[in-house]
Formats: C-alpha cells, structure tokens, sequence
C-alpha cells in the first residue's frame, strides 16, 4: 500500500491510499489536484471516504466523481452528518453507502471499521484499519484528531469531544494519524503554553519545524506520539488541568479541562 498525503486549498490534505492500480480517497475537498494525481499514476478511483460535511472535504466530490468514478467506485457518507440521500446529484444512489460507528467496510482488499467521532460536527466519523498483517494501523480522522490538537466545536459539545478523543487514543500506538489538515506548528506552539515542561513536545516542535522549512508535511503522526504531546490527549494530566483552571475551567474534570482549552486555543 501507499500512502499519499495531497496538499489542497491553504492547508488542507487529501489523503490517497492506493496498491499501484486502484486508489481509495480520503475527503476531496477539491476535485482538481485528486484527479491530476490519479491520472498521472494511472489509478482506478475505487472508493471514496468522506469524514463529514464540511465543504473543504466533501466540495469536490461530484466533479471527482464525473471525472474519475466508474461502475466499481464506491462513496461512503456519515449517515449521523447531515449530508441528505441525493445531496451529490453526480453519484448514482447504487454508489452511495451510508456509514455509522462499528460499520465494517472493505478497501483495496483490506478490512476497516468506522468510528463515531462527534464533536467537530455532529455526525463526525473516522475510518480506521487495525487488521492488515505487516502494516501499520491507519486513521482517517478528518478535523477530529490532529497532530498537537482537535477539531473546534462548531456542532458538538465538549463531552462528546472527549469521548471521540478517547476512542480514538485507544487504538494501537503505532495508528497513523492522518488528519485533513497541517496545522501541526500553531498546534504545538499553543500546547506549549499550556504544557511548558513537556519536554517531548518541545523536541516534537523543533521537528516539525523543520520538516516544514523543507517544504515537508508533518504528518501523519501516530497515536503514540500525540498521548505524549497532544493537550487534548492529555486532559487528565495535572499540570494541563492547571493550566485550564488559570484560563476559568470550572473544575478539573477531563470535559471542563477540555473546554477550557479548547476555547482557550481558540483565541491563542
């Protein structure tokens, strides 16, 4: 398997899994630079995999679709997310598959299951794969989960964040976390602030701004990496549940800790 990660828009990535001749996409927000790739490796589009509704994942999905779908392309939905039977008037109902948490689905001949990750927005889902021998688990959590962070709450509520957050640092510590966006540097900048003597994140940071003066992304990362550095990870450390309390947290509980530096993030 190959693994691409496809810049879009100012920050956006559209993930790419593909075995040399069929390729399954990852919310394309936009059509043009996915079918350009395809096009010059010669990949059949075998399936689609839509995180939520959000228009810089879901925007260039028809076009996609017209350009690059055939017979065999499938696209999967989250059924909990808003997106109405009919909404993408390019892809024919037979192609469409509605997805929940606990679906099982099969890509490219590899098993993976959908997780409700809600929070983001209110239907939020992630796709994940942690049955493939000889291969690391891979995670496609859209804007839930990213390197240093989390998804704002523009549907969901803190509670439900911690609760997607938590399933998703479950999985095995070697998962690829491959997030839809590279906001990994004003991430670990603010995680800093809130956890200055981390002295992983600290050294996480001077790589990552690295790989970036080269023009590189920084991810994915791994499960393992982020419950080393990732604040929203780490609501129940003590030292982060200080720092939430001195931005008004009204207790230290995970979801209050959460909150607080979520909206605390949110103005950084």
């Amino acid at each position: 398997m190959h693994l691409l990660a496809l810049p879009a828009f100012n920050d956006n990535y559209i993930w790419i899994l593909h075995d040399g001749a069929a390729a399954v996409v990852v919310d394309p927000g936009d059509a043009a630079p996915v079918i350009d790739a395809l096009r010059a490796q010669q990949l059949a589009l075998a399936a689609v995999l839509i995180t939520h509704h959000h228009a810089d994942h879901v925007g260039g999905l028809d076009a996609l679709y017209q350009a690059c779908g055939s017979a065999a392309t499938q696209v999967y939905l989250p059924v909990a997310d808003g997106v109405a039977p009919g909404a993408h008037a390019s892809v024919p109902a037979s192609a469409i598959h509605f997805v929940q948490g606990d679906d099982h689905i099969t890509l490219l001949g590899s098993p993976f299951r959908v997780i409700d990750v809600p929070g983001h927005t209110a239907g939020h889902v992630a796709y994940v794969s942690d049955a493939v021998p000889g291969q690391p688990p891979l995670l496609f959590c859209g804007d839930t989960l990213f390197s240093g962070g989390c998804g704002r709450l523009f549907e969901g509520t803190p509670a439900q964040m911690l609760a997607s957050l938590d399933r998703l640092a479950a999985l095995p510590a070697r998962t690829l976390v491959c997030c839809a966006h590279e906001y990994t540097l004003s991430n670990l900048r603010f995680a800093l602030a809130a956890e200055p003597d981390n002295a992983e994140l600290a050294d996480y940071l001077r790589q990552c701004e690295a790989l970036r003066a080269e023009g590189k992304p920084t991810v994915p990362s791994t499960i393992g990496r982020e419950l080393q550095i990732n604040p929203f990870l780490r609501v129940r450390e003590p030292a982060l549940q200080q720092a939430a309390q001195a931005q008004g947290a009204a207790s230290t509980g995970p979801v209050d800790t959460l909150a607080a530096l979520r909206e605390w993030k949110n103005r950084f």
